[in-house]
């Protein structure tokens, strides 16, 4: 089982831009339910985001100051980044360069996979639900 920690969120780094309409939505459900109910996944070496782009910014304008992450390996082998979208390239090399140099990409470029038994899963796979009370991350 891996440990959930509390990150600032001023020390995360993003590589993909958001969409609004989808951020609206889940800022509501996250503000009806009081709770955040999965962590994000992150790189424990750069805190890059490597799932959880909209509920970092839902958190935001909730006022939070803290979100809830599961820290991973992203130079391990069992991580992968495919495109979402087909015909498009993209490497977990330019997802680094992307973040660290303060750039986006379009939303839902990357997909972070990780191996679990020889399977590629999403790496939400990760994420188990906790039900973290909002006033915890303000």
């Amino acid at each position: 089982m891996l440990d959930i920690v509390f990150i600032r969120i001023e020390d995360l780094k993003e590589h993909e831009e958001i969409r609004p309409d989808y951020l609206e939505a889940l800022k509501n459900e996250i503000l009806s339910d009081g709770i955040l109910k999965m962590p994000i996944a992150v790189d424990r070496s750069t805190y890059i985001i490597l799932d959880g782009h909209h509920r970092l910014h839902a958190l935001k304008r909730i006022g939070c100051r803290k979100i809830p992450a599961i820290l991973v390996d992203y130079h391990s082998e069992e991580i992968e980044v495919i495109p979402w979208r087909e015909g498009e390239q993209v490497t977990k090399e330019m997802i680094i360069q992307t973040a660290l140099s303060g750039k986006r990409m379009a939303p839902k470029t990357s997909k972070h996979m990780i191996k679990v038994e020889g399977e590629l899963k999403h790496i939400s796979i990760l994420e188990m639900v906790i039900n973290i009370p909002l006033d915890e991350l303000k």
